[in-house]
């Protein structure tokens, strides 16, 4: 009984030694994908598991002590060697980039050639150029905007047919006592909104072809004569109201004129004879001219 009594036990326990082997391979999976493992020892542990002798005398042997007084040594150092290339490019005076030029001539009116532009070497006030008195030989470049040019008592002594090119603003010109003598035919052609030409006190021998949009002409005090000016020159300029043609060399007067003339001066020239035409119209005899206001002929013979 006994014997049959274990049979049956024996293999009980086979089955149970066969559980906990799996139980525990089951544990130790678990634990290992949890990351459960025995933790590992601390770095810092060690450190402070140093034993560091406080006691033990530093050695400062191995370090070199610095004397201040050595600041007070001159360092003979070799100066740097200099090619003949670099001290040349050194001399050699800063050129003015495009740039720096263009802005400038943008800013301050073209370049005149004299060392500085227009605006520096005149006065400029929106479009209107102050040239007086600058002791000029010529006319300089003005800006493209200008409308009213003065360049009273200087020495320009020519007009060129170039010097108003691209100034189709251009409506004022005074050259008050200059020397000039000498007038380009086309110097004022370009001009298409030119309104007054002020060129009294010079040495106008001859007049050019001017705009039919001049308002006042003033030639006093020249050396112009009758021969020298454009016949019919004044006929086409419809909107002229004052013509100053006195102490000239004139031996008559430039007709016909136009009917918007208000004041002609003619006085101090070698006129000695008017043509019937002159003041009215020989196949009218009720025209008047009803704006002429002023008619000087005082000083001629």
């Amino acid at each position: 009984m006994f014997h049959s009594l274990l049979s049956c036990v024996q293999p009980l326990t086979v089955r149970m030694s066969l559980v906990l082997r799996w139980l525990s391979a089951l544990t130790l999976i678990l634990l290992v994908g949890c990351g459960c493992a025995a933790p590992a020892e601390d770095p810092e542990d060690e450190l402070l598991d140093l034993d560091l002798d406080t006691d033990q005398d530093l050695d400062f042997s191995l370090y070199d002590t610095f004397d201040y007084d050595d600041l007070d040594q001159e360092i003979d150092a070799p100066a740097p060697e200099v090619t003949v290339e670099e001290a040349q490019s050194h001399e050699e005076t800063p050129q003015i980039s495009t740039a720096s030029a263009s802005i400038s001539s943008s800013l301050f009116g073209p370049d005149t050639g004299l060392g500085m532009p227009t605006c520096l070497l005149c006065v400029c006030l929106g479009g209107t150029v102050y040239c007086d008195d600058s002791d000029l030989e010529e006319i300089p470049p003005l800006p493209k905007d200008t409308t009213h040019f003065y360049a009273r008592f200087n020495k320009i002594q020519h007009i060129k047919n170039t010097t108003f090119m691209n100034l189709n603003e251009l409506q004022s010109i005074d050259l008050t006592g200059n020397d000039i003598s000498e007038i380009d035919e086309a110097a004022f052609g370009p001009l298409p909104l030119l309104q007054q030409l002020v060129l009294a006190d010079n040495d106008v021998k001859t007049l050019p072809e001017l705009p039919k949009s001049m308002r006042l002409i003033d030639l006093r005090n020249n050396k112009l004569k009758t021969s020298a000016m454009h016949k019919n020159g004044f006929q086409d300029m419809s909107d002229l109201e004052y013509l100053y043609l006195s102490d000239n060399d004139l031996d008559y007067i430039p007709t016909p004129l136009p009917l918007s003339l208000r004041v002609l001066h003619l006085q101090n020239n070698n006129i000695q004879s008017l043509h019937e035409d002159t003041f009215c119209n020989s196949h009218d005899l009720t025209f008047i001219r009803p704006k002429l206001e002023d008619i000087r002929l005082d000083g001629n013979p």
